[in-house]
């Protein structure tokens, strides 16, 4: 149990230290990406209006293989809703 707190713990302060340094704006939104035990989620999101631009998951596309696979399907479903909604670099969290 510890353990597990440990590791929260640990990812809240690596993601406080990373989001020091990385800003989303309209034309460069921050790509995020949650992997749980179970799924995978992407989301693109615009730091400056607070408002996610695009998201994808594999709760969403229904994904089924491998980890890889799924993580494939994740990449281009998030990468036409980027083009579709006029994105076309990111900054990565």
């Amino acid at each position: 149990m510890i353990k597990r707190q440990d590791r929260k713990v640990n990812r809240s302060k690596r993601h406080k230290r990373v989001r020091v340094h990385v800003v989303g704006t309209p034309q460069r939104p921050r790509l995020s990406v949650f992997r749980s035990l179970n799924h995978l989620y992407a989301q693109l999101i615009d730091d400056t209006a607070s408002r996610t631009v695009a998201a994808a998951s594999t709760v969403e596309l229904k994904a089924k293989g491998n980890g890889m696979a799924q993580a494939m399907e994740v990449g281009k479903a998030i990468a036409t809703k980027a083009k579709a909604a006029g994105v076309n670099t990111v900054v990565f969290d």
